[in-house]
C-alpha cells in the first residue's frame, strides 16, 4: 500500500452540532414518543414524520456543501431502510441487523481503502481541514520517511476499523434489548424513539472515544515520523 499527502479540496462549511442532534435525534425521538398515538399522527405516520428529518437534513447537507458525502448519503439509505422495515411492520431483528451493517460496512471499507490511492481515514482523520498535510508531505519526502508513514496508516486504519466494529456491536444489543414490542403498534413506535435517543450516549460516544484515540494515535506518530512539532501540524483555526 503506498499512499501520499496531497492537496486536498476547500474545507467544507462547518455544520451545526446542534442542528445536526435535533434533525438526527431530538425531533424524531419526540415525534416517535409523544406523537404515535391516534389523537395525534398515527402510527404509520409518525415513522414518516420522525424519519423524514434526517433525511431532509442529509438533503440539506448535500445542497449547502455542494459536494457528494459519502457518509450523508449512507445515512439518508439507513434511515430509509429502518423507516421501510418500520412500515412493513417486519420483525425487529432486521432492523437489529440494519443497525450493526451499516457500521460493519464503514469498517470494511476503511480497510479495503488501504489497497487504493485514497485511504478513508484520509478523509475522516488525515485532511486539509485538520492538519498542514503540505508541510507533512515536505517532510515526509525531504526525509525519506514515506514507508514509515504508510506503516503508520496501516495501523491507524485498523484502530479506526475496530471503533466501527464496536459501533456494530453496540447497535444490534441495544436494537434487541429495546424492540421488544410488536412491529407496527404504538409501543414498537415509542420504543424506537427511546432507541434513537440513546444511540448517542450507548453507541456514538464509545466509539468516538476510541476514534479520538486514533486520531491521537496518528498526530503522535506524524510528529515523530516528520520531526515537526504538534503545535504546527494541527491547522490552527
Amino acid at each position: 500500500m503506498t499512499s501520499t499527502i496531497d492537496g486536498a479540496t476547500k474545507p467544507a462549511k462547518k455544520e451545526s452540532l446542534l442542528l445536526n442532534m435535533a434533525f438526527n435525534i431530538l425531533i424524531p425521538t419526540l415525534v416517535l414518543t409523544k406523537l404515535s398515538g391516534e389523537e395525534y399522527l398515527g402510527i404509520k405516520l409518525a415513522i414518516i414524520v420522525a424519519l423524514s428529518f434526517p433525511i431532509i437534513y442529509g438533503v440539506r447537507d448535500f445542497l449547502s456543501r455542494g459536494t457528494f458525502n459519502f457518509f450523508s448519503a449512507l445515512g439518508i439509505v439507513s434511515v430509509s431502510m429502518t423507516g421501510g422495515i418500520s412500515l412493513m411492520e417486519l420483525d425487529a431483528i432486521y432492523i437489529a441487523i440494519k443497525e450493526a451493517s451499516i457500521p460493519l460496512l464503514f469498517g470494511a471499507a476503511t480497510l479495503v481503502s488501504l489497497k487504493t490511492s485514497q485511504p478513508l481515514i484520509h478523509t475522516l482523520l488525515l485532511n486539509d481541514a485538520i492538519l498542514e498535510t503540505d508541510k507533512i508531505a515536505a517532510a515526509l519526502q525531504a526525509n525519506n520517511r514515506q514507508p514509515e508513514f504508510n506503516r503508520l496508516l496501516v495501523n491507524a486504519s485498523w484502530i479506526l476499523a475496530g471503533s466501527f466494529l464496536l459501533s456494530a456491536a453496540l447497535n444490534y444489543f441495544l436494537a434487541v434489548y429495546m424492540l421488544t414490542a410488536d412491529p407496527g403498534t404504538q409501543a414498537f413506535n415509542e420504543q424506537l424513539g427511546k432507541m434513537t435517543a440513546l444511540s448517542f450516549p450507548v453507541i456514538a460516544v464509545p466509539a468516538m472515544i476510541v476514534m479520538i484515540g486514533d486520531m491521537f494515535y496518528l498526530f503522535r506518530g506524524i510528529k515523530r515520523i516528520t520531526g515537526i512539532p504538534l503545535e504546527e501540524i494541527i491547522k490552527q483555526k
